[in-house]
């Protein structure tokens, strides 16, 4: 067949040389700019090739709409239908024939052809087309197909085509491949940065955008946002201000009807004006007509996965530099255009330079059991052009075994071939499974048609309310899922063996969603909040029913890992759990600290994961066991609350003075009483004390006295007692408290008079530290402090004696101190 092109375009220059390149090498990698063409003319050009005769190129795209319209494209060329020489396979159809020679298919789809034909019968070449794209498929794809060829088809050629790659890269990987570059051909296109508001809506600034844009400027208009539901606010928003009959507004984002896509990249008649609002998908690969203005977000909606929780939630981000000039491009596909961009010009050099590879951000267990199918576990065998993360893959390999579909060596089970045959993630395939043993296979496959078709049954968050939308859509693309989901369930039945388990009631929806993720089975804390058995927080909002729901089993969620936002969720009963996830419940007697009561409780738990599910009280046998626990929760709660008295602080200052004093000496034989030290010790002296306690309440002074009393062997008591003691005798016999505490340093409070015919100055620590003395009048008012009586009395005595002799003149007051009597009374009448 001999393919003449009658419109030229820059892929034309190349195409020669790429069908020499390809004639003399099995690899190589074609560079082109977006726009150039290669989608359409490569497969054409190289359909004639004698490596091709009599067999069938395949061309992988990214997305169902390009391989459709890609095909649909090609069709034309040739001035056939699609399903002729030109035909596709995508998910939920195809259009392919005997005569077909072109396949387009979606990445996906190859990963599974070729796993299921390893040497890739009656192929003849394999395009990897937009490979800058960076899924997880394509990766897996070329992947695989490079080892094909270097084991199994050494004629096998595969072309790695893309717009933005590093073709460098790419060419080492494939050991070495020839590059083959086109220049392209791109028209003129003015940019115009507009700036955001943070805080306003994405959508509201994008209206005012798109509306200035088809004021200023001819032409239709291609609006780039993160997702549907912006989409969707952005249409709305547009109907109310544009009344003009000969502008269209149309959205295209994947979860629409073909034919709603189709609209979508048609042009748009004589005299009229098409504003296009797309999402990413319409980055590339897609050509459409008279669009000459795009209004770019910067806003790109990605999958992050989550290993420690098994989460893959839609983060927005901003798009990479790679995304926005891929947008920018197609304005100036077919004429000069103009590019309006809700962001400063300064914030463009900021952006990431390349969107990130799925496979670097993905649930990467599909991966691994299509890894294990294939025969390899260590996925650096494989040509991977970013090596798949470490922690993905061990989560991967770890939920595969749970599932049964790995052996403890990592290889595939009899099971685990039933779950990859069914092209679904190991998950949903499970619960297909699973449900179908409890006579509910074909509601468990709608289910999995309703979770990876975004979009099919509306947006409510009850599972069950989408469910019967999507039973009464009769759109071709309900349709068309309806029939995957019975093929689903067919093979499922055709091929277990176990069969239907009888006399069982069909299991509710709840039931099937928490087969597929158990650990997403979810507690009502009230006020619609949720916590998940894998103990991630959640919530509902509060005007939803399943908001009020005891328990839910979660399918989608948004947010962070501490606090979600639910998306879709199913409810499931108390009695349901138990009933099927038996296994998966553990019942166990606790006993825990209640620092409201401080007081131990004991409770018998039964807990699925995080959440819990019942709990009973139950009575408290103290142990040694039990000691720790409440010691942890009374230090937890801070020493303070232990029943400190006086006496007790006291005898804790006069240990920790000592221990000061003898700080320089050496070894110091005096334990440390720090609340730091104290708590790192409560082994030696807290738990002893509470092997019979389980209530603060009945741990009184007296037995906290002794319990770190404990701390100090019976010398250092005798020691404590004579060096430090509690009390310092006057002269008169009153005993005075001595204050440990303060500041100055050891220190009694004392009347003058107390101390006449003194002549030592008082000391502790067998005479070494003097104690401070805190010299009061007879009305206790401080009058003097001093660390040396005796000094006092010779000096500043004769000044305070004249200042106190005249205030209480019945107090006597002695010339000479030293020499006379001490006295807590007043002179006698008379005297």
């Amino acid at each position: 067949m001999s393919v003449s092109f009658d419109t030229p375009l820059p892929i034309d220059a190349v195409l020669d040389d790429l069908a020499r390149t390809l004639d003399g090498h099995s690899v190589a990698v074609l560079v082109a700019p977006p726009g150039a063409g290669k989608t359409t003319r490569v497969p054409l050009a190289l359909l004639e090739a004698p490596w091709a005769k009599d067999k069938k190129i395949v061309v992988l795209e990214p997305r169902r709409i390009a391989a459709r319209a890609s095909a649909e494209r090609m069709a034309r060329t040739l001035g056939e239908k699609v399903g002729e020489t030109v035909g596709y396979r995508v998910r939920f159809g195809s259009k392919i024939s005997r005569a077909t020679r072109i396949e387009v298919v979606t990445e996906g789809i190859f990963a599974r052809q070729i796993l299921d034909d390893p040497e890739l019968n009656g192929v003849a070449a394999v395009l990897f087309d937009e490979f800058h794209e960076r899924s997880l498929d394509a990766d897996l794809g070329l992947a695989l197909a490079r080892d094909a060829q270097t084991g199994l088809r050494e004629d096998l050629r595969i072309l790695v085509m893309s717009a933005t790659l590093d073709g460098a890269r790419v060419a080492k990987l494939l050991g070495g491949a020839p590059v083959v570059a086109s220049e392209g051909r791109a028209f003129p296109v003015e940019t115009r940065y507009l700036g955001r508001k943070a805080d306003g809506p994405v959508e509201r600034q994008m209206a005012d955008a798109i509306a200035t844009a088809l004021r200023a400027d001819p032409g239709s208009v291609l609006a780039f946002l993160p997702g549907a539901a912006e989409i969707r606010r952005t249409q709305n928003l547009l109907s109310e201000r544009i009344h003009d009959g000969s502008i269209e507004i149309v959205p295209l984002f994947g979860a629409l009807d073909a034919s709603v896509q189709d609209r979508a990249i048609a042009p748009a008649p004589k005299g009229h004006r098409k504003v296009v609002l797309a999402t990413s998908i319409a980055e590339t690969s897609l050509t459409i007509e008279g669009i000459r203005i795009v209004v770019d977000s910067g806003l790109a909606r990605v999958p992050r996965y989550e290993p420690d929780i098994a989460l893959t939630r839609l983060e927005t981000v901003r798009a990479s530099r790679a995304a926005v000039d891929q947008r920018r491009g197609r304005a100036g596909r077919t004429e000069p255009g103009v590019c309006y961009r809700l962001w400063d010009e300064p914030q463009t050099a900021s952006l990431a330079t390349y969107t990130q590879p799925e496979i670097l951000s993905a649930d990467l267990s599909s991966l691994v059991l299509d890894l294990a199918q294939w025969g390899v576990s260590d996925p650096s065998t494989l040509a991977f052009l970013d090596p798949p993360p470490a922690a993905a893959l061990k989560e991967g390999r770890e939920l595969l075994r749970e599932l049964g579909a790995l052996d403890p060596d990592g290889r595939i089970t009899d099971e685990g071939r039933k779950l990859r045959a069914l092209a679904l993630p190991p998950r949903l395939a499970r619960m297909i499974v699973d449900s179908h043993r409890l006579g509910a296979g074909r509601a468990a496959a709608a289910i999995a048609a309703v979770l990876t078709e975004r979009g099919l049954g509306g947006d409510h968050v009850d599972l069950d309310v989408r469910l019967d939308a999507f039973r009464r859509d009769r759109s071709q693309r309900a349709e068309a899922a309806r029939q995957q989901a019975q093929r689903w369930a067919s093979q499922v039945a055709a091929n277990d063996s176990a069969g239907v388990a009888a006399g069982n009631e069909p299991p509710s929806t709840g039931v099937m969603l928490a087969l597929a993720f158990p650990d997403r089975v979810a507690r009502n804390r009230g006020n619609g909040s949720f916590v998940l058995a894998n103990g991630r927080g959640a919530a509902i909002e509060q005007t939803a029913a399943l908001s009020r729901t005891p328990y839910i089993a979660v399918a989608e969620l948004t947010g962070t890992a501490m606090q979600g936002r639910i998306l879709l969720a199913a409810p499931i009963t108390q009695a349901e759990i138990e009933a099927h996830f038996a296994d998966q419940i553990d019942t166990a007697d606790e006993v825990f600290f209640d620092r409201g009561a401080m007081a131990l409780r004991a409770r018998r738990r039964t807990t699925l994961h995080a959440i819990t599910l019942s709990e009973t009280p139950l009575a408290i046998q103290p142990s040694a066991e039990t000691a720790r626990t409440f010691a942890d929760g009374l230090i937890a709660a801070g020493l303070d609350q232990l029943p400190w008295t006086k006496q007790v602080k006291q005898w804790r200052d006069r240990v920790m003075y000592l221990r000061t004093a003898e700080k320089s000496s050496g070894e110091n034989p005096w334990p440390d009483l720090s609340d730091d030290a104290l708590k790192a010790q409560r082994e030696t002296w807290l738990v002893p004390a509470l092997l019979d306690k389980t209530s603060l309440k009945a741990f009184s002074a007296s037995d906290l006295f002794d319990a770190l009393q404990s701390l100090l062997t019976w010398s250092l008591r005798a020691r404590l007692d004579k060096e430090a003691p509690t009390h310092f005798e006057a002269p008169t016999g009153t005993l005075l408290a001595i204050d440990y505490e303060a500041e100055q340093g050891p220190t009694i409070a004392v009347r003058l008079q107390e101390l006449f015919g003194l002549t030592s100055h008082p000391a502790i620590a067998r005479g070494a530290i003097p104690l401070v003395l805190e010299l009061l009048s007879p009305a206790h008012r401080p009058v003097q402090v001093t660390r040396d009586l005796p000094g006092f009395w010779r000096g500043s005595y004769a000044a305070v004696r004249s200042d106190l002799r005249g205030r209480y003149p019945r107090h006597p007051w002695p010339e000479d101190p030293a020499n006379a009597m001490p006295t807590r009374r007043v002179k006698p009448k008379g005297t």
